[in-house]
């Protein structure tokens, strides 16, 4: 579901952030994640986000930490918009979130929240709120050399049809998101300056683990 009226300039993104940490979880502009949200702390900050902008942050704990209570954060997040959510009635709130810009972490504030929250700046992502910036300049036929290899290696099903149809931002970012990859995999792709890199970053990954022989990936699917 895409967002009403965009964002255009960072001075329109909230420059305070109540912040996701989830491992693998990888939101990009204009990409659409979604969570099943059940923990007491983040019940209460997408009902907080529901009461105010309905923004909030994506972003991964440090690898070697993601086990701990309170976990170091990478530099870099999503912020993301609430833009469909249900309750489940039994405690849960299953929801859509559809990316908007990425940011950098300047600090992490101390709060009364349960959850955490971050003082952000997206400077160096501005070109994240034009949409399909870049889309032109993204090797397509490499991507999809990539992926129609790693569809035969684990034999997944492709609607190459829709595929020819999706715009190359779209196309990329799509794959990337629901990519199988670990954590710094995707952390890497979401650092990606630009789109053409993103795309490069993606199909490098996708040969090496062509090359390492990793099956079953049915996240794809």
């Amino acid at each position: 579901m895409s967002i009403n009226n965009p964002p255009t300039r960072p001075d329109q993104l909230p420059s305070v952030l109540p912040v996701f940490p989830l491992s693998s979880a990888l939101l990009l502009p204009r990409g659409e994640l979604p969570l099943n949200v059940f923990e007491p702390r983040y019940m209460a900050m997408i009902d907080d986000a529901m009461k105010s902008d309905r923004i909030v942050g994506m972003i991964q704990p440090r690898a070697d930490e993601s086990a701990d209570s309170h976990p170091s954060l990478h530099a870099v997040g999503c912020a993301g918009k609430i833009t469909q959510i249900a309750e489940t009635g039994d405690g849960r709130y299953v929801l859509n979130l559809t990316g908007i810009a990425r940011f950098r972490v300047a600090e992490e504030l101390t709060v009364l929240t349960p959850y955490r929250q971050c003082l952000v700046s997206y400077d160096d992502f501005v070109h994240d709120l034009d949409a399909r910036q870049g889309d032109m300049d993204v090797n397509r036929a490499d991507v999809l050399r990539a992926l129609r290899e790693f569809a035969e290696a684990n034999r997944l099903k492709i609607d190459w049809k829709g595929i020819e149809q999706t715009p190359n931002e779209a196309l990329v970012n799509a794959l990337a998101m629901m990519s199988p990859f670990g954590p710094e995999e995707k952390q890497a792709l979401l650092e990606a300056a630009t789109l053409r890199s993103r795309a490069e970053v993606l199909v490098a990954i996708t040969e090496i683990e062509l090359a390492r022989g990793h099956g079953s990936v049915s996240s794809l699917q």
